[in-house]
């Protein structure tokens, strides 16, 4: 009777002591450092220390008249700018059009950001413009995740100050943007019924990753319970038109997964995860109009039938900023309609509003 008590004890501090090192991500592997990845990408250098990787497409910005910045979504980098690969070159000399992609932090070849917040990322944009010397306004188009990052862009960048600039955007694109489920605005039986539209593997994923982020790590890397569908890259997240799409680029080869995460899955995918259905600082659909004379113009895509991103929330945030946000649903469309064939060039056109 006297030995049990200890034995229990034993026991339970083994327990507590793997399942600490368990939840522990792995520490990154750096691009450019010892035991990390090459770098192969032109980079800038943030003001914090940072390194930046950017690809520049298009024509060339000295000579450009339109200059647009793309944020690429979940697990993708720099290199799979679904806008600057597939705008016709006839359009893109026509108009003039410089595009800038860049990797996310933790993502490709950006360095790690272990405080990344929307607001960071916004910051890392204004100085990616500044550094590229992109002048006082640029456009932005967003994808995915990368259009969630859109809203921070539209909260943080109009009229903003920098130390060499003053940046002003020229008219924003948000592609099927990922809504986060706990965004008050959102009445909680709508967000429930968009989150429930997921599969049971989604659904949870995302709640670990708002309600218990130090364990979104080990949630999407364990083998006990199914993980986010979009990190093991299941089927049931993609519509009809989505496989006939995803089918088509792994014949041509497009696959740049490696690359993406080459400096770890915690640094670019699940810090990524926490960031965007974590809690925000602002409320995206209690926005309101941050261009005070309607300047700029605001474009929101979606495809009906998105089972990444369910449309009835773009529907809801869309009404609510109908005076100021132009909506596009495309019927029969999921979450790659961008790839389409001539929907790049469509969705520039729009976005210049056929003025350039």
């Amino acid at each position: 009777s006297g030995i049990f008590p200890g034995v229990l004890l034993v026991v339970l501090a083994g327990l507590v002591a793997w399942g600490y090192q368990a939840i522990q991500p792995p520490p990154p592997k750096i691009c450019g450092s010892s035991d990390g990845p090459l770098v192969t990408a032109s980079r800038i250098k943030l003001r914090d220390g940072r390194h930046l990787a950017y690809r520049e497409h298009g024509v060339s910005k000295d000579v450009a008249k339109i200059k647009v910045v793309f944020i690429h979504g979940f697990d993708v980098c720099r290199l799979d700018d679904v806008i600057a690969n597939y705008t016709s070159p006839e359009l893109v000399e026509e108009l003039g059009i410089y595009f800038v992609s860049y990797d996310r932090p933790g993502y490709g070849e950006s360095d790690p950001h272990p405080s990344r917040t929307v607001k960071s990322q916004v910051s890392d944009i204004e100085e990616l413009a500044d550094q590229l010397g992109l002048g006082s306004k640029f456009y932005l188009i967003g994808y995915s995740l990368g259009g969630q990052l859109g809203w921070g862009c539209l909260k943080y960048i109009p009229h903003r100050f920098s130390l060499s600039t003053i940046f002003r955007l020229a008219g924003v694109t948000l592609l099927t943007p990922a809504s986060n489920y706990w965004w008050p605005g959102f009445p909680s039986n709508l967000s429930t019924e968009a989150l429930y539209k997921h599969p049971p593997c989604d659904y949870w994923s995302l709640r670990v990753a708002h309600y218990a982020p130090w364990l979104t790590h080990w949630w999407n890397t364990q083998n006990w319970f199914p993980i986010l569908g979009a990190i093991s890259k299941s089927p049931h997240i993609l519509s009809r038109e989505d496989k006939e799409v995803v089918a088509k680029l792994i014949a041509k080869g497009v696959d740049n997964m490696e690359h993406v995460r080459q400096q770890g899955e915690y640094e670019s995918l699940h810090r990524d995860l926490n960031v965007g259905f974590g809690n925000w600082e602002f409320d995206p659909v209690e926005m309101e109009n941050p261009f005070t004379n309607n300047e700029v113009s605001v474009h929101l895509w979606q495809g009906d039938e998105d089972i990444l991103v369910p449309a009835i929330l773009q529907r809801y945030i869309a009404e609510r900023h109908s005076s100021w946000i132009q909506y596009h649903e495309l019927a029969g469309s999921g979450h790659f309609f961008p790839y389409l064939d001539g929907m790049a060039d469509t969705i520039v056109k729009t976005m210049l509003n056929d003025k350039e």
